[in-house]
């Protein structure tokens, strides 16, 4: 039976725009690779996989995987992290490493909407479907397809909207992400 909760983080790019990847930027005196891990722990999520790709580190309390494939953009690393979560994971929550301000109740929500039968599910801001996001593994194939170039799982759930549960994080989190030493700054 596959009741178990994974937690995956994408954390394999470059962070061109930003000089360095993103995984090993400091944060309030934390990697975000590290910073992302604990979101995910301490949200519910058993185990914690991250892939990995420009950059090699050491992850503590997470499963490492790379992505050979990291150029080609965020979709190629979703396909790696959910080929690599263990066969017990019934569901995954997504999470990507740049977002510093999701707090752990956001994730905490989600698993607690898969423990409430939700197959599908996506943490709004603003009404608006943000990261961190839910899915169910009767659904990792199609979300591995249409996983291409730099998305990530947007086209499988503006494919599926009425599957999706809109789980309100305003108030717990901000989806601000670092992609720029600007942003980095402003944060």
């Amino acid at each position: 039976m596959r009741t178990g909760i994974a937690g995956l983080l994408l954390a394999a790019g470059s962070g061109s725009r930003l000089g360095t990847p993103k995984a090993l930027v400091e944060f309030r005196g934390e990697r975000l690779v590290d910073r992302g891990v604990r979101l995910l722990h301490d949200g519910g999520c058993h185990p914690v996989v991250v892939v990995l790709g420009a950059a090699t580190v050491q992850v503590r309390g997470a499963v490492a995987v790379r992505n050979p494939d990291w150029r080609s953009g965020m979709g190629s690393s979703l396909r790696v992290g959910l080929e690599a979560l263990p066969p017990d994971a019934g569901h995954a929550v997504i999470a990507l490493v740049d977002q510093p301000f999701i707090g752990v109740p956001a994730v905490e929500r989600l698993v607690r909407a898969a423990r409430d039968g939700a197959a599908v599910a996506a943490a709004t801001y603003g009404g608006a479907p943000r990261n961190p996001v839910l899915i169910a593994r009767e659904h990792f194939a199609e979300v591995a397809r249409l996983a291409v170039g730099d998305v990530g799982a947007r086209p499988f759930l503006r494919a599926h909207p009425e599957l999706v549960v809109a789980i309100a994080c305003d108030d717990v989190g901000d989806p601000a992400d670092i992609d720029t030493p600007a942003d980095l700054a402003r944060l």
